[in-house]
């Protein structure tokens, strides 16, 4: 802001009706400018997977806005993102959606197929969360073993699920498309975490206050490749 604009805006500030006038504005600014381009990605949706998720993006964008709003608690907007997900968001393997082993989708490639695996949930989670105005740093994707019982017994997986920290030092909730409802990280015996990551950095663990890892997200190819790809259709 120039000096100018400094002086201008200082004697409004001092006035108690504009201060509560701008403490209402500001948080609707912020939202408004952390806003996915839906029509832009309506367009890129339509070129690559034709007209039949486009309901789906525009259900997905009016639960984003709705999560958005600043009246809303963290964690009213994390229960709002993860419900309609798992709800409206089929899970399938990489081998059915992809033809691939393992493909970690952008959100909207998850949008036009309307289908995802675990990765793919924890990835549209995290952006959507983002988006609707909760900061990066309390949101972290971790790799994890998950105990699934089957005929044979139960069996270690290789899993994924979003994790939210409300503070550093906080016990996280688990975000999951196994188990719809969101829990804290010690009601998820099924749960044994690898490693953890986000756009800015991975943790050899899952802890809060963990200490990064040297070498940034570059360490970790796959998602290094998803951020780019989101990238370049409008997700930050």
């Amino acid at each position: 802001m120039s000096r100018f604009a400094a002086r201008s805006f200082t004697p409004l500030l001092r006035r108690p009706r504009w201060r509560k006038a701008l403490a209402w504005l500001l948080p609707l600014l912020a939202v408004s400018a952390a806003a996915f381009d839906f029509d832009r990605l309506q367009q890129l949706l339509v070129v690559r997977f034709g007209v039949a998720q486009v309901t789906l993006l525009r259900d997905w964008q009016q639960v984003l806005a709705e999560a958005a709003a600043p009246k809303l608690s963290e964690r009213q907007k994390l229960t709002r993102v993860n419900d309609f997900l798992n709800r409206r968001v089929a899970f399938d393997d990489d081998h059915a959606i992809w033809a691939q082993s393992d493909y970690w989708a952008t959100p909207l490639e998850t949008i036009g197929q309307g289908r995802a695996d675990c990765e793919d949930y924890a990835i549209i989670k995290y952006y959507s969360l983002k988006d609707a105005g909760i900061s990066q740093n309390k949101l972290r994707l971790v790799y994890v073993k998950a105990r699934i019982d089957g005929s044979g017994g139960p069996q270690l997986q290789a899993h994924m699920v979003l994790a939210y920290y409300p503070t550093p030092d906080a016990e996280p909730l688990v975000l999951d498309n196994l188990v719809p409802d969101i829990r804290m990280a010690s009601q998820r015996k099924d749960l044994y975490p690898v490693f953890s990551f986000n756009s800015e950095a991975i943790w050899s663990g899952v802890a809060g206050n963990a200490t990064k890892g040297r070498g940034g997200t570059g360490q970790l190819s796959r998602w290094q490749d998803l951020l780019n790809r989101a990238r370049s259709e409008g997700f930050e």
